[in-house]
């Protein structure tokens, strides 16, 4: 078989001069017809376009840039301040401990109110909130509504509206929730009902289980204190969040009282669940079954303890402290950290209480400061119970009879005066013709006829 020679050092058996050849792979492929080498200069030309166009808007629009830039380089070119995920945040719990002085601190406040059936008060309501004098935009509301058969919930968005777009900026508030969730509370609103003592255990479960979910959905890592506030208080001082919070305790309440007509008395207690623990109510707890939740004010529970709202004086020291075991809800400023350590409303009987009473409880069992001010007052609104409705009822129909009685008088009085004055313009007009025809008119006659025949 015939091979060709090769040179030294393995060159090829072709000799390579002026006579050798190459084949180019590209010299002979076939050429680009006209209208695809237009299509693909004018594809060129428009890439070119865009991207200066996308780099001048990048430049001109810094929004756009914030943008752009970080989905144009997936990530790569995010600004150094943005280098952390946007999904990951940091927060020093240390930095919201609640101060004295948060309002010069900056400090967060979440005032919770839970609401059922209350479109009656939040008019009300409202006019406390515009009246507060902690700073608002420090103020982050939450509602929660629940197994409400009116109009609450409509009406408390239409509030909302209002005073968020409120032309003075300094009214409208942070952050606002609002939760709709029923509990299955059938108990009714009025009087009677909710402050009846077959009520009081399963009510204030359920009450407990309210606040905690209101809790539990809108507490942040920004917030330092917790202000419980009930839609149904009629007046209290506009500086009541700095004025509780300048005693720097963990949880503090002022004292709860309320109007009442002159024929009740004028005023009377109405918070009652802020007390101190004593032996007798101790006592009687160990008699009780472990689902069992004392309430105070009902004579089925005797307990001697030492009421906060008992000890008011009018011309006391408002800022005067009184340790507590157990607190009312109308009015509560409560730490933050306090429920982050776990402290809640029992919706169970802790310590033979439930809610608010058992959340007293459960803070001083947690080493946690609970106190009130016995001379801080503030009012509740006055309800008038079945027997107070009953009464006035009463006092009512009274009255109309007076007033019956008083009209048939004058009656009798004016027909009585009518027949007198009859009877004396009779005498008047007899002895006005008596004395016409009596001797002396005689007389004076005939001395007139004796003058005359003179």
């Amino acid at each position: 078989m015939n091979r060709h020679p090769a040179y030294p050092k393995g060159a090829s058996a072709y000799p390579r001069g002026s006579n050798a050849f190459s084949i180019s792979p590209n010299r002979f492929q076939p050429r680009s017809q006209p209208s695809l080498r237009r299509r693909r200069q004018l594809f060129q030309r428009l890439i070119l376009l865009g991207g200066v166009s996308l780099l001048l808007v990048i430049f001109i629009f810094p929004s756009w840039r914030a943008a752009l830039l970080p989905a144009i380089s997936l990530g790569l070119l995010h600004p150094s301040a943005d280098l952390q995920l946007q999904t990951v945040r940091y927060y020093d719990l240390s930095e919201v401990t609640g101060t004295e002085k948060g309002w010069e601190r900056g400090e967060r406040v979440l005032m919770l109110t839970p609401l059922r059936d209350a479109a009656s008060h939040l008019p009300m309501f409202f006019s406390h909130l515009r009246n507060l004098t902690y700073p608002h935009n420090l103020i982050d509301l939450a509602f929660l509504v629940s197994d409400s058969r009116d109009d609450t919930l409509n009406m408390l968005s239409n509030m909302l509206q209002d005073i968020q777009n409120d032309p003075d900026p300094k009214m409208s508030f942070g952050e606002i929730s609002v939760i709709q969730k029923d509990f299955g509370q059938k108990v009714q609103q009025d009087v009677e009902s909710r402050h009846g003592f077959e009520a009081q255990a399963s009510r204030r479960k359920l009450m407990a289980q309210a606040r905690n979910w209101l809790l539990s959905a809108t507490l942040r890592p920004t917030h330092s204190w917790v202000y419980w506030r009930d839609a149904d208080v009629e007046t209290a001082p506009f500086t009541i969040i700095e004025d509780l919070m300048r005693h720097n305790k963990d949880v503090i309440v002022p004292n709860v009282w309320r109007p009442l007509p002159d024929w009740l008395g004028g005023e009377q207690p109405y918070d009652l669940n802020s007390w101190q623990e004593s032996e007798t109510a101790l006592a009687l707890a160990d008699t009780l079954d472990e689902d069992a939740v004392i309430v105070e004010g009902y004579a089925e529970y005797a307990t001697w303890r030492p009421h906060l709202a008992y000890l008011r004086d009018p011309y006391g020291d408002p800022d005067m402290e009184m340790e507590l075991d157990g607190i009312g809800g109308v009015s509560i400023l409560a730490k933050a950290q306090v429920f982050r350590a776990g402290v809640h409303f029992p919706a169970f009987s802790f310590e033979k209480h439930a809610e608010t009473e058992g959340f007293g409880k459960m803070a001083k069992r947690m080493k946690f400061s609970v106190v009130g001010l016995p001379h801080y007052v503030i009012w509740h609104l006055y309800e008038p119970s079945v027997d107070d409705l009953r009464h006035m009822e009463e006092m009512e129909l009274e009255k109309q009879a007076l007033e019956r009685e008083e009209k048939e008088r004058e009656l009798a009085q004016q027909k009585e005066g009518t027949q007198v004055k009859k009877a004396q313009d009779v005498v008047n007009g007899d002895a006005a013709k008596g004395s016409e025809e009596g001797p002396i008119a005689h007389a004076e006659k005939n001395a007139g006829k004796g003058s005359s025949n003179k």
